[in-house]
């Protein structure tokens, strides 16, 4: 059994998620829930949970300030949020573990799932503390990448372009790091709309602020910071050409 903490302060929510773990998760054991930043941090450190639903928002502070106090090893952590475009890209891009309100039960039980499979801590510490990073002035900084030997962490203002390969997609660094994500480039692209960054190419996305040069065609030529020569898709030329003049 996964002995398990709620942390929610809406009661209807808390009720809701305490039900759907019992008919739904049956290796789960829900041995308490709080309300409040004080509530959880007494009971997480008295209980030593495996596993904690902790939403984001509280009366008295900030899921973030429960984590800071509780006692070491933290418990693996699922947040719990109420839908809100930024914060759903945030917890993409940052790889953390989170369930919407209101709460699906398939969802709930793949999270439960994976939360299950973790074993390293310290990786998990650090891609909460991404995760805090990304949400602290509604602007994206980090980007947590799984890789086959775990989590890689990245500012994404580091990235330079990202090129596909099949079911997978190497990035590349300014200081010269590629990094083999098990991820489509499809991923990467929706996580980085609204930022510098642009598709040029089936295969390819530019950090646009990485561009040194501009070189004529078809559809064109364009040569990175890096000195990498990346072709321009013809029908996305136009659009290309705005973005930089808009830089």
């Amino acid at each position: 059994m996964i002995k398990t903490i709620i942390v929610e302060d809406e009661e209807h929510s808390r009720k809701t998620l305490v039900n759907f773990l019992r008919k739904y998760c049956p290796q789960v054991n829900t041995v308490g829930v709080a309300s409040s930043v004080q509530e959880a941090v007494s009971l997480i450190n008295s209980e030593k949970p495996q596993l904690v639903f902790l939403d984001i928002d509280l009366p008295d502070g900030s899921g973030f300030e429960v984590i800071d106090a509780l006692n070491a090893p933290i418990p693996d952590i699922i947040f719990v949020t109420a839908y809100n475009q930024y914060a759903v890209k945030a917890f993409q891009v940052s790889a953390v573990d989170y369930i919407l309100k209101p709460v699906d039960p398939e969802l709930l039980m793949k999270a439960v799932e994976k939360a299950g499979q973790k074993s390293d801590t310290q990786q998990q510490e650090k891609i909460i503390e991404v995760f805090r990073s990304n949400t602290s002035n509604q602007k994206l900084q980090k980007m947590a990448l799984p890789t086959q030997n775990g989590i890689q962490l990245v500012r994404i203002d580091e990235l330079i372009r990202l090129e596909a390969d099949g079911n997978y997609t190497t990035v590349f660094l300014r200081d010269k790091r590629k990094i083999v994500v098990s991820r489509q480039i499809k991923h990467f692209e929706d996580w980085l709309e609204g930022l510098p960054f642009f598709r040029v190419h089936q295969t390819h996305i530019i950090n646009l602020q990485m561009v040194e040069r501009y070189i004529k065609g078809e559809g064109g030529t364009i040569i990175l910071e890096d000195g990498s020569q990346i072709e321009v898709a013809r029908r996305r030329k136009e659009e290309l050409l705005r973005k930089l003049n808009a830089i």
